[in-house]
């Protein structure tokens, strides 16, 4: 997934933010979604969204902090970008022990906010590829992630075969459909995949 085509979840109580946010990030190539509140957004929240939460620390009904702690608790990742009129040591500590990307002080440079924005894309497409090859491994057989699990140890074929009671065409058979599933290319992919993967994850 391109940077480009994540969305940025504008959620602030102040209509002249909003548009001006809007404007800016529409400007810079940016997909976004408004919101005048927590509850707003998470009425509408769906969990296959992907891109970052750009969210006022100080909203009618739940903070911008809340509203992070709420989506974490409903298991979504999506980063948070908190942005305040009312910035202080405490607040900004407090947003970044929530695991937000940035703190941002209004008036904030249209600048600042778009290098918090790629911060925050740059985790998420992170955690995409991630998801996405967790996916995959989890597509493989049982038979498949122990062949998966021996050639990440550096075995060959014949090593594999003798390890797990199957004929060296076998293995090739389980290799060539494990790197069809994982869409890698030679072995040397298949096995940076899985130690990418790390350990344990292809059982």
């Amino acid at each position: 997934m391109r940077a480009r085509e994540l969305t940025v979840f504008v959620v602030d109580d102040d209509a002249s933010v909003r548009d001006s946010l809007a404007l800016m990030l529409s400007l810079s190539g940016y997909r976004s979604a408004l919101f005048a509140d927590a509850e707003a957004f998470l009425a509408a929240w769906q969990r296959e969204w992907a891109g970052c939460v750009l969210a006022d620390l100080r909203l009618p009904g739940k903070s911008g902090i809340e509203l992070q702690a709420e989506l974490r608790a409903k298991g979504s990742r999506l980063p948070f970008v908190i942005i305040t009129a009312h910035g202080d040591v405490a607040t900004a500590r407090a947003a970044f022990q929530a695991e937000a990307v940035d703190f941002l002080e209004k008036p904030f440079d249209h600048a600042q906010v778009r290098a918090a924005i790629e911060n925050a894309f740059s985790r998420e497409n992170l955690r995409l590829r991630r998801s996405a090859e967790a996916a995959r491994l989890e597509s493989l057989t049982a038979r498949e992630r122990e062949v998966l699990e021996h050639a990440a140890q550096g075995l060959h074929a014949k090593e594999i075969a003798a390890r797990l009671g199957i004929s060296p065409r076998t293995v090739e058979v389980h290799k060539t459909r494990i790197m069809e599933k994982l869409g890698v290319r030679n072995v040397a992919e298949l096995v940076r995949f899985a130690l990418a993967a790390g350990p344990g994850s292809s059982r």
